[in-house]
């Protein structure tokens, strides 16, 4: 690695950083009731439905995102994906109404579409030896970020500043950040400028059941920790009597599990096939979601929550991603965006669904969705010796 990019890819990483912000402010339960106040819907569970928003934002710029990265480089990518999460945080911040706050959210989830297709492919270009690591370190990042909410909430609390200042401030941050990586040397790309569309890609696509099963894994692996993300706390709080000032906590054991996650799945995946946790890790989180929704206790929300944390956001998706690029070499980029692709819809649709319901119904339905994941990573799993043969000679 060429140490002129340290500065560009630390830039990146932050990026990551305020974006942990960013992808849980919604989710807290200080923050929801004061949106609900602010927006007057009464319902902090409608204000889930803007989460949900960000899954459409990411839906509807994925398929050119990723082309667009290719064509006009990483830099511009990452300009885009900053600026419109500038206009993300300012409009949580500052909105009157629940209307302005959608539409800021789907630019959230813009700016997320931008930001990966970046970033994903510039850590690894500049960490060129150890790609595996180079994209590990942003789920490390946004860990962090969410490990650190309740602490950050706890200033705001302290200094008696408004929760939304923590938006804020977060805009402020990635706008420099972005004004930054102007400057910032990024690797020259060779093939830059010359990316096919996604659907040009998927005319030459030839899809089989199993990759159809892996992509439908990106669905189910988001549900199982999206809802326990936007829900979980409301959860604790309702039905299991966690005390408002305490409910946040379980934000930390979540992303306490998830940075676990990171450490022991890249220590055992090089003794296990990565294709197993597939199965391992959901069935995990189905055992654990049940536990939680029959036990009731604070101690058992926070249990779950790092269980969770570990075993649904701990890299099911990016594993799934992994497989999936092992299975079918010939179309990496189109397999992929549709995965991701997947994701979003599972984050606009799954949400949506979950703020018309009670934190009860979300826990169960939640469960259901994790069950489906761990049937179809069952099926990948009977079927993977002998496919991942057929890859091998196909390339």
């Amino acid at each position: 690695m060429n140490k002129k990019y340290l500065p560009s890819a630390l830039i990146l990483y932050l990026n990551y950083f305020i974006h942990g912000i960013g992808c849980s402010i919604l989710s807290q339960q200080v923050v929801k009731e004061l949106l609900a106040e602010q927006w007057g819907t009464g319902d902090i569970m409608g204000v889930t439905a803007i989460a949900a928003a960000l899954g459409l934002g990411r839906l509807i710029s994925l398929p050119f995102a990723g082309p667009l990265s290719d064509k006009l480089g990483r830099r511009i990518s990452v300009l885009i994906g900053c600026a419109s999460y500038v206009i993300f945080f300012v409009g949580i911040a500052f909105s009157p109404n629940i209307t302005v706050a959608y539409v800021a959210a789907v630019l959230g989830g813009i700016a997320n579409s931008f930001l990966d297709t970046a970033t994903y492919p510039a850590v690894a270009e500049i960490i060129y030896k150890y790609t595996g690591i180079a994209t590990m370190g942003i789920k490390f990042f946004i860990s962090i970020a969410q490990l650190l909410m309740p602490f950050f909430l706890g200033i705001c609390a302290g200094t008696k500043m408004s929760y939304l200042t923590l938006p804020l401030v977060a805009g402020i941050a990635i706008a420099v950040l972005g004004v930054l990586a102007i400057f910032a040397p990024f690797p020259k790309v060779e093939g830059v400028g010359k990316s096919e569309s996604l659907i040009n890609n998927l005319k030459n696509a030839h899809f089989s059941a199993e990759s159809v099963a892996l992509i439908l894994i990106g669905f189910t692996s988001t549900a199982t920790f999206q809802l326990w993300l936007n829900c979980a706390q409301t959860f604790g709080k309702e039905i299991a009597g966690i005390a408002s000032d305490q409910v946040s906590m379980m934000q930390t054991y979540y992303s306490a599990g998830t940075m676990a996650a990171l450490v022991v799945t890249s220590l055992l995946i090089m003794k296990v096939k990565q294709v197993r946790f597939l199965v391992i890790y959901p069935l995990i989180s189905v055992i654990m979601l049940a536990l939680v929704y029959l036990v009731r206790t604070p101690q058992i929300c926070y249990i779950g929550a790092f269980v969770i944390g570990y075993s649904a956001a701990g890299g099911v998706l990016q594993m799934a991603t992994a497989v999936v690029n092992d299975l079918f070499p010939k179309i990496k980029g189109t397999i992929t965006s549709l995965v991701m692709i997947a994701s979003s819809l599972c984050n606009y649709t799954i949400l949506t669904a979950a703020a018309k319901m009670t934190a009860e119904s979300v826990i169960v339905m939640n469960i259901i969705i994790t069950v489906i994941g761990v049937v179809l990573a069952l099926f990948v799993n009977v079927r993977y010796g002998k496919l991942l043969k057929n890859s091998q000679q196909e390339v």
